[in-house]
């Protein structure tokens, strides 16, 4: 009896071994499998963002040796008034692109399900000023917003209003650009919602005809619910995209008149290109990432609440 015992954990000891071996062999197939793509991200994404955390804390030109300065890039920027405006446009941005641009896009999307004639021509005509080079979108508006023969101020002349000066003007400046990235982005968030809706089944529907339920409680108890992680992952890209935003405000204004539609990435630009304070420049680099980084970690972590209470997931 003690010998089968004996032997019995003698097997038992040998499996766990064999179970063991075969999990480190496993793993280390996954990292061997893996270690190329970590390689890449950690050489193209960790390494700049702990660069540019270094290069904060000095006093460089980037090209002479920098002088380490600590914490006071931080304190000047924080201490700056353009910066500030800069980030109230950025905000601007983010509130523009989640509370405009991701719900035109699902009406857009929603639109391409409707039974009208000729929708894929319009599916085509709707994604075609997401195609178009930036620079391209800035010239083409930029020509589109002159104050004396551009389209808009004669499309207003129509309604019995004067010319006004789009881009030019402190006050309307920010509101040119903003409906132009609008223009430009919406038709990128009709695609995902498109995909999105393809994907939900259309047994569902078929249940809510067979229930009576009229168009808007089909959309708000199966469409809407089902497509919330699109939904927040659209908000996600919309935010950090904002929050990095440069090319087109860059093309069409510069950042003026007046700072007046000054961004952090166009600033960050100037100060390490124009005025060559690489230190400034990254001070304001990184903390443009940690704000991104802040608000991508608040999302995640409401949509999981969010998810644990079963809000809008049924």
């Amino acid at each position: 009896m003690q010998q089968a015992d004996s032997s019995l954990a003698a097997v038992k000891e040998d499996a766990r071994n064999k179970a063991k071996k075969r999990k480190l062999k496993n793993a280390l197939t996954i990292g061997l499998f893996v270690s190329p793509a970590l390689l890449v991200y950690a050489l193209y994404v960790i390494y700049p963002i702990l660069a540019t955390l270094n290069y904060s804390f000095y006093d460089w030109n980037g090209s002479s040796v920098g002088t380490y300065i600590g914490l006071q890039n931080y304190v000047q920027l924080f201490n700056d008034s353009i910066f500030w405006t800069a980030l109230l446009n950025n905000t601007w941005i983010t509130l523009t692109s989640v509370f405009v641009q991701i719900p035109l896009g699902l009406i857009m999307a929603l639109m391409l399900f409707a039974p009208i004639k000729g929708i894929r021509l319009m599916s085509s005509v709707y994604f075609f000023p997401f195609l178009m080079s930036t620079v391209a979108i800035g010239l083409l508006w930029i020509y589109m917003f002159d104050p004396i023969n551009g389209s808009i101020n004669q499309l207003i002349n129509l309604f019995g209003f004067e010319n006004v000066a789009w881009l030019s003007g402190e006050n309307t400046a920010l509101i040119a650009v903003l409906f132009v990235i609008v223009w430009q982005f919406a038709p990128f968030y009709m695609i995902l919602f498109r995909a999105a809706i393809v994907g939900i089944p259309e047994e569902l529907y078929e249940a809510a005809d067979m229930d009576g339920a009229n168009p808007w409680h089909k959309f708000t108890r199966i469409t809407f619910p089902l497509l919330m992680p699109t939904i927040v992952s659209s908000s996600i890209l919309a935010i950090v995209g904002s929050l990095k935003a440069f090319d087109i405000f860059y093309v069409m204004t510069g950042g003026g008149p007046n700072h007046a539609t000054e961004l952090m990435g166009t600033y960050m630009f100037k100060q390490a290109f124009v005025n060559f304070n690489m230190g400034y420049a990254s001070a304001i680099a990184f903390v443009m990432f940690f704000i991104a980084l802040i608000v991508v970690i608040i999302i995640q972590v409401l949509d999981f609440y969010r998810q644990k209470r079963g809000v809008f997931s049924e």
